[in-house]
């Protein structure tokens, strides 16, 4: 009897945890009743006082913001602003290999820390494992405070799917750095290259800086038990009169909708004229397509541009294929990126509503993942972000529907394969 108690206990256990596994999210529609416009567009004057309520994020003015692309635009400013610190360096970063960057990073912080800037590294204990030993240690030793958040252990099993995907870099509390990069060295080039990956990160200066260095704080109070305040890491914000009205989306996962998902699809819904998302894991789920093809039929020109041949993840790849033929028939135009890896994540709506950060289109994004995104209202940002988009486009292939029916048999096994595998990639 005890026996017959212990293994029906265990079936439960085992069913509760895959269940957690493969969770979505609910979100299924956005909206107004009584508005005969639908939800509120990015124009209007209600759309980011819902999207704040909503999602948590507060748009300030303020911020002066820096798109960067690719490693050539990112790291030489990001150097530069290390070596330039004076109070504090905080770096939190998911995915990092020994190499030119990481030896790079190491010298800029031991270089701060011996001259007695307070310097804090987190590190993902999954994700730049391959740091863990001699080069993490000498950091240590220049009096570096180095933490690892979220270490595999029996005890801690039941979360080993949730992850903190976040890059953020404060310097002084007044200039950050997210996006998509990170302390390896296919992050260096010009995205143009096989081998020099295609990315965006942004450089903020202003209160979004204070609200990067305030997501580091609550992560690294997780990973220490420490949580950090005062002016050192957190100076009277400097805001710039000319500056653009932006926050620091930072989304984390809970039970039920996520502000993360309510994010993507309130974007999605405020679309009017324009939505160009590129994104190097998209895989959306039932909702958010339905979503974007709610936004052709409604008018707007959708177009998607992820990742192609040379994906590092190709099961991710073909799980996104997958869907397609759904997205292409409804009129959302699809893109493959040709000569690299794609891993930029970005978004912008009707030229004026920016997005770029970590975040995928993704079920991991959505409802396992920690992300920083920076968002950003401002139509100067918005046509640099649609001009950049145009520019990729040329290094793109793009997916018609009557080529896609064409596609052989053995890719169309690969793509239900990955198919089943989406909620957990």
């Amino acid at each position: 009897m005890l026996q017959a108690v212990l293994v029906a206990l265990l079936v439960v256990l085992a069913a509760a945890g895959a269940l957690h596994v493969i969770r979505g999210t609910p979100v299924e529609r956005v909206l107004a009743p009584g508005d005969a416009d639908g939800p509120p567009a990015v124009a209007h004057a209600s759309f980011v006082p819902t999207l704040e309520r909503l999602t948590g994020a507060r748009l300030e003015p303020g911020n002066r913001v820096q798109i960067l692309e690719n490693g050539d635009a990112t790291y030489p400013p990001l150097w530069r602003d290390l070596e330039g610190a004076a109070r504090s360096v905080t770096v939190q970063m998911y995915y990092s290999k020994p190499g030119t960057v990481a030896d790079r990073m190491a010298e800029c912080l031991a270089g701060r820390a011996a001259a007695g800037v307070h310097v804090l590294l987190l590190l993902d204990a999954f994700g730049s494992k391959p740091l863990k030993g001699e080069w993490s240690r000498r950091l240590e030793d220049a009096g570096v405070q180095v933490a690892w958040l979220r270490p595999l252990r029996p005890g801690s099993l039941h979360t080993a799917m949730n992850r903190s995907h976040v890059r953020a870099v404060v310097v002084d509390g007044r200039v950050g750095y997210t996006g998509g990069f990170g302390l390896a060295d296919y992050w260096l080039g010009g995205g143009r290259r096989e081998g020099e990956w295609r990315e965006t990160s942004v450089r903020v200066e202003g209160p979004a800086a204070l609200q990067l260095q305030a997501a580091f704080a609550m992560a690294w109070a997780e990973a220490t038990g420490t949580l950090l305040t005062g002016a050192t890491f957190f100076p009277e914000p400097c805001t710039a009169p000319e500056g653009v009205r932006g926050s620091l989306l930072y989304t984390t996962p809970s039970t039920g909708s996520t502000s993360a998902e309510r994010f993507l699809a309130l974007s999605v819904a405020a679309a009017r004229e324009r939505l160009y998302i590129t994104n190097s894991y998209f895989t959306p789920d039932d909702d958010l397509r339905r979503a974007l093809l709610q936004a052709t039929a409604r008018g707007v020109d959708v177009r998607v541009l992820t990742a192609g041949p040379k994906s590092d993840v190709k099961t991710t790849l073909y799980a996104g294929r997958s869907r397609y033929r759904e997205l292409l028939g409804g009129g959302v135009r699809m893109y493959e990126y040709q000569p690299t890896m794609m891993h930029a994540k970005t978004m912008v709506a009707d030229g004026a509503w920016c997005a770029a950060g970590a975040m995928n289109f993704d079920n991991r994004s959505l409802a396992h993942n920690d992300e920083s995104t920076l968002v950003v209202l401002d139509a100067g940002l918005g046509s640099a972000m649609e001009a950049m988009f145009m520019r990729d486009l040329e290094y793109c292939r793009e997916i018609t529907l009557d080529a896609w029916e064409r596609r052989g048999v053995a890719t169309r096994v690969a793509e239900r394969v990955a198919r089943v595998l989406a909620r957990v990639l």
